[in-house]
C-alpha cells in the first residue's frame, strides 16, 4: 500500500513546484511581461475607458466631423461621422478583442479535441481526419472567411463562428503530434488494461499532457484571430454601423489619407499591432515557461 500511495503524493507535490518554475521562466523574459504589461493596458483602456471618458458612438454629428486633436472635448479628434476618436478605440477595442479571444479559444478547443482523437486511435480515422484537414489546409483561409462572411449576415456570435471554422487547422495538426507521441506512455497502457476507454485517455490523459502545446498555441490563435477580425472590416465584412472595430475603423481612415486626416488611421493601426505583439510575446514567454529544459532549480 505504502509503495502504490507514494508515486500519487510526489506528483501532487511535483505539480505546484513544476507550477512555480513554470512561472519563474515566464517572469524572466521581459518581452512576455512586457507583453503580459500591454494587453492588462489596452484591456484596461477598452472596457474601462468608457467609465471614464463618457461617449455618445450611436449618433451621428456631421457638424463635429473630421475635428483634428486637440479639440475641446476630443484629444484624439473626431471621425468622419462625428464620432468622438477616443471613444470610438476604446469601442472599437471590446469588439476586437472580445471576437479575437473567443474566436481564438473556440477555434484551440476544436483543434485540441480533433487533433487528440486523430492521433489517439490513429488508423483509418485518423488518416481520414488528417486528409479532411490537409484539404482544408490547402485553401488559403482569407479567401474562406471571406466567402463565409459574404453569406452571412456578421455580427460577434456569426463572426466568431466564421473566424473559429477557419482556425482550428492548425492547433489540430499540433495536438495530433503529441497524441501519437503520447498514446505509446506506459500510463496509455495501464489504463487500457484496467478497462479505461479511448474517451477516458483522451480526455484524462492526452488532452491534460499536452497542455503546454495547448496553451501556448492559444496565444498565437488569439493574435491570428484579432489580425482576422481586422482583415474582414478592411473588405467591409465587419459587424454593421454603428458598432465598430479597429479594422473598420483603419478601413475608413483609409478614404481621407490624401487629405492629411492622419488620427483617423495611426490609432486603430498602432492599437492592432501592439495587442497582437502582445499576445505573440507573450506565446514566447509561455512556451518557455513550459520548456522543462529551462526550468532551473
Amino acid at each position: 500500500m505504502t509503495a502504490t500511495a507514494a508515486p500519487a503524493t510526489d506528483t501532487a507535490a511535483a505539480t505546484p513546484g513544476l507550477a512555480r518554475r513554470a512561472l519563474v521562466v515566464f517572469t524572466r523574459n521581459k518581452l512576455a511581461l512586457t507583453g503580459a504589461v500591454l494587453l492588462a493596458a489596452l484591456m484596461a483602456f477598452s472596457f474601462l475607458g468608457p467609465l471614464i471618458h463618457s461617449t455618445d458612438q450611436t449618433h451621428t454629428d456631421l457638424g463635429r466631423a473630421n475635428l483634428p486633436p486637440g479639440s475641446p472635448g476630443h484629444p484624439l479628434g473626431t471621425t468622419d461621422l462625428g464620432y468622438d476618436m477616443l471613444g470610438r478605440l476604446m469601442t472599437g477595442g471590446q469588439t476586437s478583442l472580445e471576437v479575437g479571444l473567443a474566436a481564438g479559444l473556440l477555434a484551440t478547443l476544436i483543434g485540441t479535441v480533433y487533433g487528440a482523437v486523430a492521433g489517439y486511435f490513429g488508423g483509418w480515422l485518423d488518416a481520414a481526419m488528417m486528409r479532411i484537414t490537409d484539404a482544408a489546409l490547402a485553401i488559403p483561409a482569407l479567401f474562406l472567411l471571406v466567402v463565409v462572411a459574404a453569406i452571412l449576415t456578421p455580427s460577434k456570435p456569426v463572426l466568431i463562428l466564421i473566424i473559429a471554422s477557419v482556425a482550428w487547422l492548425s492547433p489540430a495538426r499540433l495536438v495530433r503530434g503529441e497524441a501519437l507521441a503520447l498514446r505509446g506512455r506506459d500510463y496509455i497502457h495501464a489504463m487500457r488494461l484496467m478497462g479505461g476507454g479511448g474517451g477516458r485517455a483522451v480526455f484524462r490523459h492526452i488532452v491534460p499532457n499536452a497542455i503546454g502545446t495547448v496553451v501556448v498555441n492559444a496565444t498565437f490563435q488569439i493574435a491570428d484571430a484579432i489580425l482576422y477580425v481586422a482583415y474582414l472590416s478592411f473588405l467591409g465584412l465587419s459587424i454593421p454601423p454603428p458598432a465598430a472595430d479597429w479594422g473598420s475603423m483603419l478601413s475608413a481612415g483609409i478614404t481621407y489619407t490624401q487629405v492629411g486626416y492622419w488620427w483617423l488611421i495611426f490609432p486603430p493601426g498602432i492599437a492592432i499591432v501592439l495587442v497582437v505583439a502582445a499576445f505573440n510575446f507573450i506565446g514566447d514567454g509561455l512556451r518557455d515557461a513550459f520548456d522543462v529544459r529551462l526550468q532551473k532549480n
